[in-house]
């Protein structure tokens, strides 16, 4: 997810970014309160249009223009980037307009000085004013007691059924048949208050959904009639899918959400009123963040940890780079920290830029993805992303498998090679921050699926950006068992944008014969999980000449649910993908809250199947088009 800032080169940069989609040890777990709305000044500024640059291009503002000064140590009077990650947006905003920075302000447009401040402070303008479930007026009338989630159908964290991320539900716990999917019909809708993203997907349990929003915010809904429990505000946005988990020690406390936001912080809420029940700030890094689900299991939180530094890390003013990715495993109950297990070694100074500015090694391997549990073989398995800096580490591009206990790497394999990547190093913009060869960035966002064959053998499988499935054996520390490309590259220049970019970025699903991924050219394949032959592979022809399908897959038995850019959630038959439903999401919706709100593009999450309801949210577009603030809950009729 990384961009130029540049006026030719942003919405190219923003186009890529937009399809991917994140150092020491931390403090000990401490306590917060809600921000106070006492915080902001008098009067908020409007929201940004839904035509304004992505909100992912604040940081490479910030890079570009703002770290001569902020972060430079010889301009100690100028606020650390970690502090004014603190701020709100609206305090960011108004500097950049009409306080302290005006007159660097005046050199960006309003959009960019907005998502300058969305980015930094990690939530909307006008967030902090609205959005507590106490003013909705769809309270639930009562809050009975939670039954236990195990006892029921549920679709909880990332992969709902378990803790293998293989995004499968079964007819049970579906609650419905492939026959009752042509009958799905709009339930209800709630709309997120001042939102401008729906990226984080529903968590289905014990009668109950639980969701994130870009203000914040975390909702408990009543699942069948979309009434309001309670609300409770993190620091930041969301892109996390809550995970339920019991929890012990906690007094009355039963079961706890577990959620992170983008200022890699780690909140364990009671899952029956929202009360905070501790709160761990997982990485120190100034632009680290959590960009996917915590995995919870056996008493503990397994969380990933990313960031956005190589944004526009080839600003001459820019350190780069120090960030490294990592799993940090907490104690579910106190939120003490366990264990924390890096992708990459720790940086240290190599050279300085012509600038003058000092340059570390080695960096990268964000975990954008969920973390897998394969309990057999005591093991955490993620996808990592690029390298930031040369030489390029061999865990970057690659699954990697942590050990369980401890978080040592027991094994990995490596997709990409090679892959040094830093947004502004292609044209006219390169610096000597550059790598030599600037990387194809070929991240693997999405979750390894560990998945058992019918001959009792099992297989890891991820997806990557270039149009691969890749399976290995973690029987056999990770080795190959095959990989096929399944989306032929366009022709013309195979290092396009459009040849690199044209697979799988957040995730498929897979029922004990295939794997199934959405693709970011447009439609779905599936693969045989035991030899990698194409199943199958559906090109959606209404799909637009811009439509990607990169939304991660949910599949339930005879069916597999995809979405798109487009707005369009389709859902097709696992034996020959043909269509057998399809819903247009990219409109006005009617509120169960009153709130007004719309869909748009699904770029990332895909729906939430459990107790006979479909649940998916509607609007995510890191490019700034197609937003949308809506949760939509589907059943058969």
């Amino acid at each position: 997810m990384k961009k130029s800032i540049g006026v030719v080169t942003l919405m190219v940069g923003l186009s890529l970014f937009a399809i991917r989609t994140a150092r020491t040890q931390g403090q000990a777990p401490e306590t917060t309160t809600k921000p106070s709305a006492a915080q902001a000044p008098a009067k908020t500024p409007e929201p940004a249009t839904v035509t304004a640059p992505g909100t992912e291009s604040g940081i490479a503002i910030f890079q570009q223009h703002c770290m001569s000064c902020h972060g430079n140590a010889n301009v100690p009077q100028a606020p650390a980037p970690s502090a004014i990650r603190e701020m709100t947006p609206e305090r960011i905003y108004d500097a950049l307009t009409n306080g302290t920075m005006k007159a660097y302000g005046a050199s960006l447009t309003d959009d960019q000085r907005r998502m300058t401040a969305t980015f930094l402070s990690g939530r909307p303008l006008g967030s902090l004013q609205q959005g507590d479930a106490k003013d909705m007026p769809n309270r639930c009338p009562s809050n009975p007691s939670m039954a236990d989630p195990a006892a029921g159908p549920a679709w909880n964290g990332w992969s709902g059924a378990g803790v293998s991320n293989a995004r499968f539900q079964s007819a049970q716990a579906a609650g419905m048949t492939a026959a009752d999917v042509p009958k799905l019909k709009l339930k209800w809708a709630f709309g997120y208050p001042n939102g401008l993203s729906a990226f984080s997907q529903p968590a289905v349990v014990s009668g109950r959904v639980f969701v994130g929003t870009d203000i914040g915010y975390v909702y408990s809904l009543d699942a069948k009639t979309g009434c309001v429990y309670w609300s409770y505000q993190t620091k930041g946005s969301m892109r996390t899918a809550p995970s339920v988990a019991p929890v012990s020690g906690r007094g009355a406390t039963k079961y706890a959400v577990y959620v992170g936001d983008i200022h890699a912080n780690v909140y364990a809420l009671d899952a029956q009123d929202g009360h905070l029940l501790w709160t761990a700030h997982v990485d120190d890094h100034f632009i680290a963040r959590i960009t996917a689900a915590p995995t919870a299991y056996n008493g503990r939180v397994y969380v990933p940890v990313s960031t956005s530094e190589e944004y526009q890390a080839s600003s001459l003013d820019y350190p780069c780079c120090t960030f490294r990715g990592s799993v940090v495993a907490l104690d579910g109950s106190t939120g003490e920290r366990i264990w924390k297990g890096y992708v990459v070694g720790e940086p240290k100074p190599t050279r300085k830029n012509s600038k003058g500015v000092q340059l570390y090694a080695p960096s990268g391997g964000s975990v954008w993805n969920s973390p897998t549990i394969d309990v057999q073989r005591n093991a955490v398995y993620v996808g990592t992303g690029d390298g930031q800096t040369q030489p390029v580490p061999d865990t970057t591009d690659a699954i990697v498998a942590f050990d369980l206990d401890t978080g040592k790497i027991k094994w990995f394999y490596q997709v990409q090679a090679g892959d040094a990547y830093i947004g502004g190093c292609n044209g006219p913009t390169r610096t000597d921050n550059c790598p030599e060869v600037n990387g194809p960035d070929l991240d693997i966002g999405n979750s390894p699926i560990l998945r058992t064959l019918p001959d009792g053998k099992s297989v890891v499988v991820v997806g990557t950006k270039d149009a691969y499935i890749v399976a290995v054996d973690p029987d056999r520390n990770g080795a190959l068992l095959w990989k096929v490309n399944v989306v032929p590259a366009p022709p013309g220049d195979p290092n396009s944008m459009m040849a690199i970019t044209r697979g799988i970025f957040w995730g498929g699903a897979a029922d004990d014969r295939d794997v199934f991924y959405g693709v970011q050219s447009g439609g779905m394949v599936a693969v045989d999980l035991a030899t990698g032959r194409r199943r199958w592979y559906t090109k959606f022809a209404n799909a637009g000449p811009y439509a990607s399908n990169s939304a991660a897959a949910t599949a339930m038995p005879g069916v597999v649910f995809v979405a798109g850019s487009d707005g369009k959630l389709r859902a097709l038959s696992t034996t020959d993908g043909s269509v057998l439903w399809e819903y247009d999401t990219a409109r006005p919706f009617e509120t169960v809250n009153k709130i007004q709100a719309k869909g748009g593009a699904i770029n990332s999450i895909g729906p939430s199947i459990a107790g006979g309801m479909l649940f998916v949210g509607s609007g995510y577009a890191v490019v700034g088009t197609g937003t949308g603030n809506v949760l939509l809950a589907f059943a058969a009729e």
